[in-house]
């Protein structure tokens, strides 16, 4: 367990720093919103940024890899609005908003650290790669899902989705890499500090937000829900990665490790904007994200990663 002690320690000791210092008034929940806002807006695209310019990519489109994936993802937010509905007695917009928190991985805060800790270099492609579309298809299928395909303004959108700062960093390190011109100098130096603090700022404002928003009503819905995510959703990936789709093995173990990551943020946010299933996102938030601190070594271990 040597390995799998390595990889988690480090991740969950930020967030849980995080945690304490909300808990103790040691920072604000305004402080952990300007953090945030740091991670989303620079940290994390600089992060990309640098990846995407640099990095060796595929020369075709990895269909496998993305199948292995979103077909997890249409299963396990299929089986959660079900239950939702039939067994909780939720309405069609939170049972969406309920299917959305179990396939939607919290990549950012916890993801990216997590996923680049447990296969360093050999993972930055394919976890970027797959960052660069969860945001767009995730957003846009809760969306017309709960609006209908003829209220959706998809001109609006495809706005908020392309100015949104984790998309222009692929794009735009994407271009850059087109260029041939690489990085060096001082341009060089500032990347490489602002991408080595994204990741432990990112985690300690995790800790903050859940501080921030923690457990509320709907709890049972909440339990079944972060099961969905923490089990289900990965051991339906992996099915598909492993034994139904050809990809190279560090591929194969990014996508299920993806699908592990507890409910992210957005979720809560994507509540918000509908004013509905508000108290089961943040409920399940919190509880995954806790939760993924027992389930994550499993799925390590599963990988080949556990050992050493």
């Amino acid at each position: 367990m040597g390995n799998v002690i390595e990889i988690i320690l480090p991740v969950f000791g930020l967030i849980s720093l995080g945690f304490a210092t909300g808990w103790f008034g040691l920072l604000s929940p305004k402080a952990g919103e300007g953090l945030s806002d740091f991670v989303f807006m620079f940290g994390i695209p600089t992060l990309i940024f640098r990846t995407m310019a640099t990095a060796e990519l595929p020369s075709s489109q990895p269909w496998g890899y993305w199948g292995a994936y979103f077909l997890g993802v249409a299963c396990v937010w299929a089986m959660t609005m079900f239950f939702a509905q039939k067994f909780s007695g939720s309405g069609h917009a939170e049972s969406v908003i309920a299917g959305f928190c179990a396939s939607q991985s919290n990549t950012v805060l916890v993801g990216i650290p997590l996923l680049l800790s447990a296969y360093g270099e050999a993972g930055r492609v394919p976890l970027f790669l797959l960052i660069a579309i969860h945001l767009p298809i995730m957003v846009t299928a809760a969306t017309i899902m709960i609006e209908g395909r003829d209220q959706v303004n998809f001109l609006k959108l495809a706005e908020k989705l392309f100015l949104n700062p984790i998309l222009l960093a692929i794009f735009i390190g994407l271009a850059w890499r087109a260029t041939g011109f690489g990085l060096g100098g001082p341009i060089k130096s500032i990347i490489d500090q602002l991408a080595s603090a994204a990741i432990p700022c990112a985690l300690v404002a995790m800790g903050l937000a859940l501080r921030r928003y923690g457990l509320h009503d709907d709890i049972r819905l909440s339990v079944v829900v972060t099961l969905m995510k923490l089990v289900v959703h990965p051991a339906l990936v992996y099915v598909f990665a492993v034994w139904v789709f050809s990809m190279p093995t560090v591929w194969a173990g990014i996508a299920v490790l993806f699908a592990a990551m507890p409910s992210g943020i957005n979720s809560y946010l994507f509540a918000a904007r509908y004013n509905t299933g508000i108290s089961l996102s943040s409920g399940t938030i919190a509880l995954s994200t806790g939760l993924s601190v027992l389930t994550t070594p499993f799925w390590l271990w599963m990988l080949g990663i556990g050992p050493g």
